[in-house]
């Protein structure tokens, strides 16, 4: 089902501010629809407008540029593409290969991916061709398929730019351009691809551009402003920024006792399917081995995901075989999963946005949900911002002590071979993701217990090596600044000299950098 649909009941997304809000929901019957886009919303199940779609649909049916802002979960995504598949219909050109004639952009692969999934739903029986392309998949396919026909093309900005650079398609022939979660662009640092992208479509009095934000801020208007003609503001804001259907609730934790009461509240809460958030990487890993050694199974969405996998996985989500999914920020917006009952900020988000975006996974279409979060010393400043933007104090409280649990804590990875400890070989542990107890643990036994010897100050401070056999890594067990690690060295030298003897590593400290997130 469309995430954004029109299945929605209005009165779901909160109580207007104004008093369209409040009147009686605008039905697609009144509208001057295709009979082609009659037939998909009748294929799709729906009959009336959400209060974002009643505003905006008027106006983009009768060829005005709209700059649209709605909570998450109200209707955006139904209502620019039944504007695209009017306007489409009604002005029938000869397809071209290679030429598209309405260009979507979204700011993430899912984002895409959803959108070309509900324009198939929707599209149901228009003969209008849409097409995908987003980064981690094969690249020649969607090169390939890209220069084919295509009517409707979706896609994120960096692989848009790609394919656009090899001439494997032009612009010049869009009659109509939406922005999807413009704001997030600009968090996400695309602005400077967007731009790219919108000077080199059609001019603005030639097209029809919709833009869709969850936020209408400066920045977002400027772009606006800039590429569009004479875009019309249509805001729909709810009395509170989230939707009224969640109950929110946090817990103040230390950082040591957040993984024993996230195992508490699963036990409480019944893990039936449940989104946490997190904000890096490399503590999603830890948390998914923790809670599957405790008995919940977990699976995680991060950045460096293949993503395929990520596909895989969310489906397993979907269809209620995966109860537990742990995620950053890329799975905050545009993915609507349906029956989300619960979600946890196990950290809380740096960006108080993140976190309007992040429970607006759950209580969708009118259900209703959790949100329960934990605030530690490490994040607990987020807090504030976050009752200002969603304009309300969040119910708090400290965890009983039923909440904190025992818990198993997760095996430490394996070695790989060149003595690197880490899910990846480039020394990713997952080192004090459960806060003092795991930092105390790695700051006794780190030297020794993380691949290549990292030189002291002191050693770095004594000059270039002789040789570049120097600059060779020590043994494991010889801490750098010991009386014997020079003659270790040479007996490591001469036993590398057997065929039976490992490849040296070509570590150094640079070798065990984390990324971040």
């Amino acid at each position: 089902m469309i995430p954004d649909g029109p299945e929605a009941n209005p009165a779901d997304s909160g109580p207007a501010a104004d008093e369209n809000a409040e009147a009686e929901p605008l039905s697609f019957d009144e509208l001057p629809l295709p009979e082609a886009v009659r037939e998909g919303l009748r294929y799709a199940g729906f009959s009336h407008c959400t209060p974002i779609q009643g505003k905006v649909l008027p106006l983009t049916l009768a060829g005005r540029d709209v700059a649209g802002q709605a909570q998450t979960g109200t209707g955006k995504t139904a209502a620019f593409l039944i504007s695209l598949f009017t306007r489409l219909l009604e002005n029938r050109h000869p397809r071209r290969p290679a030429a598209p004639r309405a260009l979507v952009i979204a700011p993430t692969r899912e984002l895409a991916i959803q959108i070309a999934k509900d324009a198939e739903l929707l599209g149901h029986g228009n003969g209008l061709e849409v097409q995908v392309v987003y980064g981690g998949v094969d690249y020649k396919k969607q090169r390939d398929n890209l220069r084919q026909d295509v009517d409707v093309l979706v896609g994120t900005p960096g692989r848009l730019i790609d394919y656009l650079k090899q001439k494997v398609y032009d612009l010049r022939s869009i009659e109509v351009l939406v922005i999807d979660e413009a704001d997030r662009m600009f968090d996400m640092g695309f602005i400077r691809d967007l731009r790219f992208l919108l000077r080199r479509c059609t001019p603005a009095d030639q097209r029809q551009s919709l833009l869709f934000s969850a936020t209408l801020s400066h920045d977002v208007l400027e772009l606006a402003y800039m590429f569009m003609n004479d875009a019309v503001n249509v805001e729909v804001r709810p009395e509170q920024v989230t939707a009224e259907g969640v109950q929110h609730s946090l817990y103040h934790v230390g950082v040591h006792e957040k993984l024993a009461v996230l195992i508490g509240l699963l036990e409480r809460e019944g893990a039936e399917r449940t989104l946490v958030f997190v904000n890096m990487r490399r503590t999603a890993d830890h948390l998914c081995r923790t809670l599957a050694v405790n008995g919940y199974p977990a699976e995680q969405i991060t950045g460096d995901i293949d993503q395929r996998k990520r596909m895989k996985i969310l489906e397993q989500f979907r269809d209620g075989t995966l109860p537990i999914l742990v995620a950053t920020d890329v799975a905050s917006r545009g993915l609507h999963i349906e029956g989300v009952t619960h979600v946890i900020n196990y950290d809380l988000p740096l960006d108080p946005e993140d976190y309007v975006h992040r429970v607006g996974r759950t209580a969708r279409a009118g259900a209703s949900g959790m949100a329960i979060s934990l605030a530690c010393e490490r994040y607990v400043e987020s807090l504030e911002p976050i009752e200002k933007l969603i304009g309300f104090k969040i119910e708090h409280d400290f965890p009983e002590e039923s909440l904190i649990v025992d818990y198993t804590p997760a095996p430490r990875r394996p070695r790989s071979r060149d003595g690197r400890d880490g899910r990846d070989g480039r020394g990713r542990s997952g080192r004090g993701q459960d806060g003092g107890r795991g930092r105390a643990r790695e700051g006794a036994r780190g030297r020794s217990r993380s691949g290549p010897a990292r030189s002291s100050a002191s050693d770095q401070a004594s000059g270039p090596p002789a040789s570049a056999e120097a600059t060779k890594p020590v043994a494991n067990d010889a801490a750098p600044g010991e009386p014997s690690a020079a003659r270790k060295k040479r007996r490591r030298r001469r036993r590398k000299a057997s065929p039976k003897s490992e490849p040296a590593s070509g570590g150094g400290p640079a070798g065990n950098a984390d990324s971040g997130d």
